[in-house]
């Protein structure tokens, strides 16, 4: 399903391309005009739920499309597992470990919320807007953006509903169409006398934990998918699952586990489903590029496209985030920069707290002191350079029973982490020979001093990121 039209698609009316032609802001220094920036986070998107991911089953057209014309990412990674600390890191630019937010920490602290991107774009003369989940709580969040609707799926309704209460006009819409009507709203109604920064971010294809279907896509998409089989979950085996720590495999992972996946027929039935609103995630990025170009925006407007963490769909008998397995960190992410010519594949690993370094970068800012990214423009601008990561450290910090505590470093070559709360083995992959990360070699003797190095080199970084953090403000 690739449309260019909706029901609820705003009318357009074409305004004057910018006085340079589509070839002169093709080679022109990219200093030379501040772009518009159009960022779009989706919720629980593994990386590998694209078709430019080589996934032949899932329809996303429009995303294929900006890698294809873009720059692709091929290797990101989010630095933390779990949706709040994610996106409290990509506002921020920061290590959850700096900023010290995820679930039940209370609200974002005022000096982190001070440093977040919109409030650098706000500074410096951009227009800006945010649709959707914000993730966070942070009291002041409206005074962030110029613009901005804050919502998510509603836990208090268990079952479609809790995707289905905004309204426009008189119609009850799913939050999906409502988020890209919204965006559109914005690109429409934004001033011309500065360029604007849009995030967008969809709920879409978090699954609503209440309801007993899980995932809700709208009912136009019900038949996409229906006479596909869905291959089974990498690492299906009992083996692999019993190789998990007793304390995850009792915990919300495994939980979630039998609400989705525990028989075929309910396997089938959500994978398809959370492809399905991924589908419709894909249709309405599609709407708003049409959007832009009928309006004469397409030339000069950036688009950023990344998803907050990974997702086990079934993978080791495991369910949603949360662990440090490739699976549950490794995230869709793209740049598509229409002044660029040409498009490029990118296998240096790159991440989350990457993203407000690129949207500042793009600016033209300068990126602040504090933050602990790189701008992606590093990796294709003519003249730029990345610094190449050697090692990354990974983190989920929220101490939950259900949900174990966890750190590690990642190379190029090797995968280490260990728990933080519960008494269990480390764990050592070498991902070049077991990129699933199924043989465990910590134990190993021969593997002693690798074991030794990435403990280091974590508990090195962790007390970096850890000192880092910003003084009180009172």
């Amino acid at each position: 399903m690739n449309k260019n039209t909706s029901k609820y698609s705003i009318g357009v009316t074409a305004l004057a391309l910018s006085t340079l032609s589509v070839q002169q802001m093709k080679s022109v220094n990219l200093k030379g005009k501040r772009p518009n920036i159009i960022f779009i986070l989706t919720d629980d998107q593994r990386w590998d739920a694209m078709g430019c991911a080589g996934n032949n089953i899932i329809s996303t057209p429009n995303m294929d499309a900006l890698a294809n014309e873009g720059i692709y990412f091929q290797n990101a990674f989010s630095t933390t597992p779990i949706s709040a600390a994610s996106r409290a890191s990509i506002l921020t630019g920061m290590y959850e470990r700096t900023h010290g937010y995820t679930f039940g920490q209370g609200a974002l602290k005022e000096q982190y919320a001070r440093i977040s991107y919109p409030v650098y774009l706000k500074e410096h003369g951009y227009y800006t807007g945010f649709f959707g989940k914000l993730g966070i709580v942070y009291q002041k969040a409206d005074e962030l953006f110029d613009q901005s609707d804050f919502f998510d799926r509603r836990d208090d309704l268990k079952d479609r509903r809790g995707y289905y209460y905004k309204t426009i006009e008189s119609d009850t819409v799913h939050l999906t169409t409502y988020a890209g009507y919204k965006a559109r709203d914005f690109i429409l109604n934004a001033p011309t006398d500065k360029p604007f920064c849009l995030s967008i971010s969809f709920s879409a294809p978090h699954a609503h934990d209440p309801a007993k279907d899980q995932y809700f896509s709208d009912p136009e998409y019900a038949s996409i998918y229906e006479h596909i089989t869905i291959p089974p979950p990498l690492l299906k085996d009992d083996k692999y699952f019993e190789a998990l720590p007793k304390e995850v495999q009792e915990g919300f992972n495994r939980i979630r586990w039998h609400w989705r996946f525990d028989t075929e027929e309910k396997y089938q039935q959500y994978v398809k489903a959370y492809y399905r609103m991924i589908t419709q995630v894909d249709h309405e990025i599609g709407i708003i590029r049409k959007l832009l170009k009928d309006k004469g925006l397409s030339e000069n407007t950036v688009i950023v496209f990344a998803g907050d963490n990974g997702y086990y769909l079934g993978d080791r008998q495991l369910a949603d985030k949360w662990l440090l397995h490739d699976t549950s960190i490794r995230i869709p992410m793209i740049v598509y920069d229409p002044r660029i010519e040409g498009s490029k594949k990118i296998d240096e690993p790159v991440l989350n707290i990457d993203i407000p370094s690129t949207i500042l970068d793009l600016a033209l800012i300068d990126q602040p002191v504090y933050y602990q990214g790189t701008s992606l423009l590093n990796y294709y601008q003519d003249g730029k350079t990345a610094p190449k990561r050697e090692s990354i450290l990974f983190e989920h910090l929220w101490d939950k029973k259900e949900i174990p505590s966890s750190e590690g470093i990642r190379t190029s070559r090797w995968k280490y982490f260990r728990y933080r709360t519960i008494d269990a083995p480390e764990e050592l992959y070498d991902l070049k020979l077991d990129p699933l990360e199924t043989n465990n070699l910590a134990l190993e003797s021969a593997y002693r001093e690798i074991v030794l190095q990435l403990r280091k080199e974590c508990e090195e970084q962790a007390t970096q990121y850890g000192n880092k953090k910003l003084a009180d403000i009172k």
